[in-house]
């Protein structure tokens, strides 16, 4: 039988990587690249610093292992605190176009009866509401937009290999792929690779996972065009249907897919394989009723299902002398409550004015760099214990979960505690905000664009 395409792991993706490698080049026919700020990692925390950094008038070289956005993406879901970001930068309206889907609602649903409803209307307008839109149409604009700026450099198709090091402060780095061998020098590098981040590992700082939730992923999607046998009014909720101890996640994706993430206990998927493909098909189908039908015409293999392996985690350290890191390579995050996007991005807008006076300043390290992490550290903690709150709640079953909880549910939607919360999720930390003071208004700007 066919195994489910597993999440890379950090070994098998850095084996990968070794296989698809070229031979490596003679030191001295590698491109040679000068910038003030390298970032390696052109993800939504990677590009939005990037073009931050760029108003301010840096230079940036921008190092992405990938070419034209063609890996997977499954996190699509912005929450309004990104959304209002993303707008003030003068990228949301054009990401939309691209196209997307808004979700006005939140929804736990067991045997077609909602244990919890979070109406995202009651927060104030114009960003009340989630917004499903693929990953690649963020990044492509963001692009857009950077590329309008001579300081920027995009070296993509290249893999981080070397970092390099002058009297121990890291100074830059090496890389080399289908793009090219390249070295990139730099004031500061920044670490925004993901959650297998190569650069933390390059650096010797050590990930912090934890297995805080103790539970796998099994993601897939299906294609709806409107004309399968779901009704179109299960569009554009997101919606968790409880099945027994495994919830399904499930929320529309553009232009006419769904996206689906069935919970299961930590490498329990095993057992749920071992009775065959038809019997995880039944069990899918079982869970999400409006989709059985897709679920039974669509999955015709395993490898049509994808297993994300579910941690958590928080890197020793977040800054080293000419290194700092930022979103899911300083913390990794559940996909409970769609904050990776979210945090990721304030990451950037918080972490630019520092890196601005970083420069300014001539000082990169860790002591200055640092104050990112100590900035940052409360909001972190809290979108934590606000996950593992929403994972119990998800989980958790008898007289309380199912029936007591619901009807606390509707009393509290009335009560300041409601909104507060909610706000809390959707916004995160409220003061976030982008430091346009520190903008140059004479940026050079490319000819012809």
């Amino acid at each position: 039988m066919d195994s489910p395409r597993a999440e890379e792991t950090a070994e098998t993706k850095e084996a990968a990587e070794t296989e698809q490698a070229p031979r490596s080049r003679p030191a001295s026919d590698a491109e040679e690249f000068a910038a003030d700020v390298c970032v390696v990692g052109a993800g939504p925390a990677g590009l939005v610093l990037t073009l931050l950094l760029l108003k301010s008038g840096l230079r940036v070289a921008v190092v992405e292992r990938a070419r034209a956005h063609q890996r997977e993406f499954r996190g699509e879901i912005l929450q309004p605190g990104a959304l209002r970001l993303l707008d003030h930068l003068g990228v949301l309206g054009g990401a939309r176009a691209r196209g997307a889907h808004e979700h006005t609602r939140f929804r736990l649903v067991e045997g077609g009866r909602a244990l919890l409803d979070i109406d995202y209307r009651a927060l104030p307008a114009p960003y009340d509401y989630l917004l499903s839109i693929p990953q690649a149409h963020v990044l492509d604009e963001l692009l857009l937009h950077c590329e309008k700026y001579d300081g920027f450099t995009y070296l993509d198709g290249r893999r981080v290999g070397a970092l390099l090091r002058t009297d121990g402060r890291i100074t830059g780095v090496a890389a080399d792929g289908p793009g090219g061998a390249c070295t990139v020098r730099a004031h500061v590098v920044v670490g925004a690779d993901g959650r297998f981040s190569k650069v933390r590992r390059l650096a010797g700082i050590e990930a912090g996972r934890t297995e805080a939730f103790d539970l796998d992923v099994l993601w897939f999607k299906l294609t709806d065009d409107g004309s399968g046998t779901r009704g179109r009014e299960a569009a554009r909720d997101v919606q968790v249907f409880r099945a027994g101890r495994s919830p399904v996640l499930v929320y529309d994706s553009w232009p006419d897919r769904v996206q689906i993430g069935w919970t299961l206990p930590h490498k329990g998927f095993k057992d749920v394989a071992a009775k065959g493909l038809d019997h995880v098909k039944e069990q899918l189908a079982l869970a999400v009723p409006p989709y059985a039908g897709l679920i039974r015409e669509q999955i015709r293999s395993m490898r049509d299902l994808s297993l994300l392996d579910v941690f958590s985690g928080r890197a020793e350290r977040w800054a080293d002398d000419g290194l700092v890191l930022i979103g899911d390579a300083a913390h990794t995050h559940s996909p409970i409550g769609a904050q990776g996007i979210n945090l990721a991005i304030q990451d950037a807008v918080l972490l630019h004015p520092l890196l601005v006076a970083s420069h300014r300043e001539r000082d990169a390290s860790a002591h200055f760099l640092s104050a990112f992490e100590r900035t940052r550290s409360a909001d972190i903690e809290q979108v934590m214990r606000l996950q593992r709150l929403q994972s119990r709640a998800m989980l958790s079953h008898g007289t309380f979960a199912t029936r007591v909880r619901p009807k606390l549910a509707a009393l509290l939607r009335h009560t300041p505690a409601y909104r507060k919360v909610l706000h809390r999720i959707a916004f995160g930390n409220p003061s976030v905000r982008i430091a346009e003071e520190c903008f140059v208004l004479d940026v050079p700007e490319r000819r012809n664009r």
